[in-house]
């Protein structure tokens, strides 16, 4: 049923990694299948039955041609450094080559203790399976760079966390596994050696141009200034798409930050709902260090501990290669600016630059932040407010006359993309989504899922499927918490 697997990584010298079999489980049982991610990563799908799928994606059974290994990384978890971290409960079977030519990790998470799981069990509950899958297939429907859900698994274990939960395993599909803190594991130990071997693999898999342009003859610093360069612009345009539907990570550890400019690793990640830039939802992130608002900038710290890694290869003169390591993570600063204000002009429907706009988005962000209005209500409302009031966006701020004066400027700014209105709301409606993973609907799915009722979490699949497009009779899934449906507290699942 698998495709032909490769082993690049696996192929890499030994201390990249530790060689791992999967742990069996006693009752495997599938419990999702993204089908159309199989059809396009070349599994037989005519061959497919789910008995037999159920015992692979649990790892009871090792695919033909894989060899599964644990990938070793260090990294800074809320701020603290940590030199020896790796996969503590996950394993790589190898990687495919995708129909559209790309190569692909695949990945069981939750599939028993491994060398680097520090006396963890290393095992995943449901919960956290379900809304790995939930979240990071809607992402991708949503358009933003994310690892993807390929299929989950219960296992007839119960776990331990703060009470017994069911166990699962979650295959996971991503660009890569590689991480900053990859870097930061062979930069913690000196090996200046094994930082080339991965920054020349990151390139060949990653960022193929800087092999094939005019870099391929200049000096060899060049190449890896440029990888921090390239790998700097995609985490900007990441954090910008994050901030652009109030998404909050919750744990952006350099471990969780991807070299492939992937969404990576959700743990107690969450969608705010009314907006106040400082939310946080993350259970461990006490001090709010990985808040909504910080987030751009967190990401900036994170590629300064990815640019130290590097410093050796950009230029053997110390100073010289932190002068020029440091004018990237500088330029990150334009780079995160401009991409978070294309983001919020393709929201507010523009396409023209003009002066002004930074301000006309600010202006809607604090009448929001004021009102605690719906982020994303606020923005899909829009599309009904271009020529006239829209009474359910008006809804929204019980004082009207904040987001009142700004639908006068917006207007105004409208009339200079000289369109018709109904561009303008369908661009509008192209860009906002009317459905995200909302915490409390995701949680009701994990709830009826730990009772063995998988109605909610396939109902909610489907929605997400789809966020921009209106789905009759799903109104519901379209609406913020109720008071007393507030999730206000997310969990890793460690």
């Amino acid at each position: 049923m698998f495709p032909e697997f490769t082993l690049r990584y696996a192929r890499l010298p030994e201390r990249f990694y530790a060689p791992f079999t999967p742990l069996p489980v006693p009752e495997p049982r599938l419990i999702a299948f993204n089908r159309p991610l199989a059809e396009e990563l070349g599994f037989d799908l005519a061959a497919f039955d789910a008995e037999e799928a159920a015992v692979w994606f649990a790892g009871n059974v090792v695919p033909r041609g894989a060899e599964p290994v644990a990938q070793a990384y260090a990294g800074h978890q809320f701020g603290n450094f940590v030199p020896r971290l790796g996969d503590g409960r996950a394993v790589l079977l190898g990687e495919v080559t995708d129909r559209h030519g790309r190569l692909r990790d695949i990945q069981l998470k939750g599939a028993g203790a491994t060398p680097f799981s520090r006396g963890a069990d290393g095992r995943a509950p449901l919960g956290p399976v379900l809304r790995e899958y939930l979240v990071s297939e809607g992402m991708h429907a949503l358009g933003v760079p994310t690892t993807r859900a390929l299929a989950a698994v219960t296992t007839g274990e119960r776990v331990f966390r703060t009470l017994p939960e069911p166990g699962a395993i979650l295959t996971r599909v991503a660009a890569s596994h590689l991480r900053v803190g990859t870097f930061q594991y062979f930069a913690a130990r000196g090996d200046e050696e094994a930082i080339r071997t991965l920054a020349d693999h990151a390139i060949e898999r990653h960022f193929p141009h800087l092999l094939e342009s005019e870099l391929a003859g200049r000096e060899e610093g060049e190449r890896y200034l440029a990888l921090l360069e390239a790998v700097a612009e995609r985490q900007a345009a990441l954090a910008a798409q994050w901030m652009g539907l109030g998404f909050i990570h919750g744990v952006m550890n350099t471990d969780n930050c991807s070299i492939a400019g992937e969404t990576l690793d959700y743990g107690p990640c969450a969608f705010m709902e009314g907006y106040d830039p400082q939310t946080v939802f993350s259970s461990i992130d006490e001090g709010g260090r990985y808040a909504y608002r910080n987030q751009p900038w967190i990401t900036q710290w994170n590629l300064a501990r990815f640019a130290e890694t590097l410093l050796p290869l950009i230029d053997r003169d110390q100073e010289r290669a932190i002068e020029r390591a440091t004018a990237v993570i500088k330029a990150y600063e334009g780079q995160y600016e401009a991409a978070w204000l294309a983001v919020m002009r393709r929201k507010l429907g523009l396409v023209r630059e003009e002066e002004g706009d930074r301000e006309l988005v600010e202006a809607l962000l604090e009448t929001m932040h004021t009102a605690r209005a719906d982020f994303t209500q606020s923005f899909r409302y829009l599309a009904q407010a271009v020529g006239e009031d829209a009474p359910a966006l008006l809804t929204l701020f019980p004082d009207e006359e904040g987001i009142r004066e700004w639908l006068v400027r917006w207007r105004r700014r409208l009339a200079s993309e000289d369109v018709a209105a109904s561009e303008i709301a369908a661009r509008l409606e192209a860009a906002n989504p009317l459905y995200i993973p909302r915490n409390h609907q995701v949680q009701a799915a994990i709830t009826a899922a730990e009772e063995d009722d998988f109605g909610p979490f396939e109902t909610l699949r489907e929605v997400l499927a789809a966020p921009f497009t209106e789905q009759p009779g799903r109104e519901a899934y379209t609406r913020p918490a109720a008071p007393k449906e507030r999730v206000l507290r997310t969990f890793c699942g460690t």
